[in-house]
């Protein structure tokens, strides 16, 4: 192999380990097994353990940034949905790595990965705002994002660390809602995203997952009592007794 040949495959390698188990399971000794490599070849491409675990959470961070590309075209909620759907994807594959890295309690944990996190949520960020252009990008609007991207992490943490038992469509279709009913809130503060929501909501359909949240808080309607409850609330107006 070519000198960047190797190095690109000891990367892979390593990140393939990191992937499986957390980085402190993983070792110099495994990293030169997995690449049919000498422990001395792969200290003379890399310093250390810590510098290769940096480079390959690079490579990830990367990858899982590009899952969050969609082209901005037909209903918004649909759109997300194949977002999230390529983001479990990536929680699936990188499980305990990826567990290990956002709950900090990794030994491998550094400026450096930190920052390699800080970026995947910045592009996260900025993707999702970037679906709903022309709305200005007000503060309340990126505070919004930036919650459900923290929602999102606790929740896929969560899952994993149930195993995956639930159905990852469910996962999905919950984190999708999520989002569309943050988006609600907040535009019940902000008249320019109010607006947009017109148009946004005007894209969707039936069976997409905001079609399907609209579906659901309708039939709340049916619970006895909650209808007269949520009308004296929008109105002021107590409701009569009984």
């Amino acid at each position: 192999m070519s000198v960047d040949e190797r190095r690109e495959q000891l990367i892979a390698v390593a990140l393939d380990l990191f992937s499986a188990r957390p980085p402190e399971e993983v070792s110099i000794d495994d990293i030169a097994a997995a690449a049919g490599a000498s422990r001395p070849l792969v200290y003379h491409y890399f310093p250390g353990k810590q510098a290769i675990y940096e480079e390959s959470l690079r490579r990830a961070g990367q990858e899982l940034a590009g899952r969050f590309e969609e082209p901005a075209t037909g209903a918004l909620s649909d759109r997300l949905a194949r977002v999230m759907d390529r983001y479990l994807d990536f929680v699936a594959c990188h499980g305990p790595g990826f567990e290990a890295l956002l709950r900090g309690g990794s030994v491998a944990a550094s400026p450096g990965t930190n920052a390699v996190i800080d970026e995947v949520r910045r592009a996260a960020h900025d993707q999702i705002l970037a679906h709903l252009t022309p709305v200005r990008a007000s503060p309340q609007l990126r505070l919004t994002v930036r919650a459900w991207i923290a929602n999102a992490e606790i929740t896929s943490l969560a899952w994993l660390a149930d195993q995956q038992r639930e159905p990852r469509e469910q996962v999905r279709l919950r984190l999708v809602q999520d989002f569309v009913g943050a988006m609600v809130v907040t535009a019940a503060r902000e008249p320019e995203l109010a607006t947009a929501l017109v148009g946004f909501l005007a894209a969707e359909h039936p069976g997409s997952p905001t079609g399907e949240l609209v579906r659901s808080l309708a039939g709340l309607l049916a619970v006895p009592g909650l209808a007269a409850a949520l009308g004296a609330l929008a109105t002021g107006v107590e409701p009569p007794p009984g």
